[in-house]
Formats: C-alpha cells, structure tokens, sequence
C-alpha cells in the first residue's frame, strides 16, 4: 500500500528576488512523498499567489490524495481529481520518482525519450534600477545567458545598463505581465537595441490581443498566459514560444504533452521554474531535450540548496542523479 506524506519547507534566498510583482527572501515550497515502504518518490512545487494558490491549500490539496493513493490512484488518473497547479505537480513528480525507483529505470526511459544532457541555463537578474542591476549584471557577467527581470518605467534605461554590464552575455527579458499598449513600442525597441532574444511574457495575460496585432521584432513567450490545459493554437497569433513550468503544467505528465504539443505546432520552447530547490528543478530537466532556453537556476539563486542536489558548472547543469529524483 502506498503511503503519502507532505511538508512546507523554507529556503532563504541569497539576498532579495525581485520582480514585478514583489520582493522575496524566501522560497517556500510544499513536498510530496510516497512511499511502499520498499521504494519512495518525492516531488517538490512552489505555490504561486498569481494563480490564486497558497502554501496551506496546497498542502492540504496533496494530503486529500492520500485515500486514494492507497487504493491504487495511478499517475494517469491525477488530471482527473486535482487542477494543473502546484499541487498536482508535486504529487505527480513524486510518482514519477517512485515508479523509477520501483522499476530501477531512470525516469527518462518510463517517459520513453532519450536520457537529458548537460544544458546551460539563464541566470536570472532581480528587478532594481539601471544601478543596482548593472552592477548584478558585471557580476554575472562570464555567465552566457542571462535572464532580465523588468517591469516598469525605466525598463529601456535597465536593459540598456545591463548590455552594457555584460557586453557579451546572451539576454532573455522577463516583464511579467508589466508593460502595457504605451509602453510595448518603446520597450521592444530598446530590448531590440540591446540584442535580446526573448522577451517573456510582456502584457498581462488576458489582454495581450496586441501582440497578434504588431510586428513581433524579438520572439515573444507565453508565461502567465499559459497553463496546462491551454489551446496551443489559440495562443500562436500571439506568441511565438511557450514557458512550460511544472508548477503552472501539473506536473512532468501533463509538461511532455505540452511540449510535444508545441513543437508540432512550430513553437519555441522555454523550460521554466519557479523559485525552489534542486528536487523542483530535476523533473524539469526532462524537457531540456525540447527546449530552445533552459530556465532552471533556482538553486542558484537560493542561499543553500538541499542535499544531494543538481550539480552547476557555472551555468552549465547536469542531469539528477537517482539519490535527487528520477
């Protein structure tokens, strides 16, 4: 029989993460684990404020599935009792992780595609002004792709302060949500200027019909306006990738149906991550094979990680060994 337990665990951040919407110091973070006494699973997630998520009902969310768990509730069957979110995702990882563990096969042969790869990863840069951000970006400069949180007056001015801090550095742009139709021009042209490659995510989701409506002179990405049970095709006039986060999917299942979805439809690919440990990002690292940007610098960003973790080479990350996940 299979047994569930879940726990909220906090993890400081190595200084503060800003974006758009907010400032933090901490992760937190809900775990899932399942276990038949022989072979255990474990899955992490980030519940996220955005999508109307909090740590208690997430929490609380996962440990309704215990019964069922039980009785024999499979993987496949999770869609059909909890909501793409948080929660199922770190139940749905934990499952992956116990069949791997059970069958001794690496999770990436169950999903039948080929074994992950090493993969550079953005290094995200917090929101501040063009100052302060310059300055994170001259550290960061020898790291080849960075991620550049904006999201407000004066964006041109961070975006260019940044190019000029890390003159070599691949750029990415992530406005969650904070432009709007009188600012986008201008903003586009200076991410433009300054050689980015992608810009995440750049009105709100809901009232991003412009941007089927504009020339598109840097590929934009869908982030908050995708989620797991998402029509691709309503999204394509719009957006010319899609961010795939397994907070936001429910889970690795439902993110490989996405990503194969994306791919036959000519969409770009980002592999996203919301601010957690190693064990959030290793099921993540699955998808890397799909992705055109690999985002998965969570750790990095936090003040310690936990033990064993992915292992970073600068920005270069490996595959989770079986001791992690999968």
């Amino acid at each position: 029989m299979i047994r569930l337990a879940t726990a909220v665990e906090r993890w400081p951040i190595a200084g503060t993460f800003t974006i758009s919407r907010g400032s933090r110091t901490e992760a937190v973070v809900v775990t899932a684990e399942v276990t038949d006494g022989t072979a255990t699973g474990r899955g992490e997630c980030v519940p996220y404020a955005r999508y109307g998520e909090t740590v208690e009902g997430v929490r609380d969310l996962i440990a309704r599935q215990a019964e069922a768990l039980a009785a024999g509730l499979t993987r496949w069957e999770l869609a059909g009792r909890m909501p793409a979110g948080a929660a199922r995702n770190a139940l749905d990882c934990a499952l992956w992780d116990f069949e791997a563990k059970r069958a001794g096969k690496p999770a990436y042969a169950l999903a039948g595609i080929p074994a992950p790869a090493p993969v550079t990863t953005c290094y995200t840069l917090s929101l501040g002004s063009p100052e302060e951000m310059a300055a994170a970006a001259h550290v960061a400069a020898a790291r080849p792709l960075l991620k550049v949180k904006l999201g407000g007056a004066g964006d041109p001015e961070r975006i260019a302060a940044v190019r000029r801090a890390a003159p070599t550095s691949r750029l990415v742009v992530d406005a969650n949500e904070a432009w709007s139709a009188e600012t986008l021009e201008a903003n586009l042209a200076a991410c433009a200027a300054a050689g980015v490659e992608l810009i995440e995510q750049p009105l709100p989701a809901g009232d991003d019909g412009l941007l089927a409506r504009i020339a598109r002179p840097i590929p934009i990405c869908a982030d908050e306006s995708l989620h797991g049970d998402v029509d691709l095709d309503a999204l394509k006039d719009r957006y010319d990738a899609i961010n795939i986060k397994l907070d936001k999917a429910g889970g690795l299942t439902e993110a490989l149906r996405l990503a194969q979805a994306a791919k036959a439809r000519g969409l770009s690919i980002m592999v996203g991550c919301m601010l957690g440990t190693s064990l959030a990002m290793a099921p993540a690292m699955l998808l890397s094979g799909y992705a055109d940007f690999v985002d998965l610098d969570g750790p990095l960003l936090l003040a310690r990680d936990r033990e064993p973790g992915l292992r970073f080479a600068g920005s270069l990350v490996h595959p989770p060994e079986p001791a992690l996940w999968g």
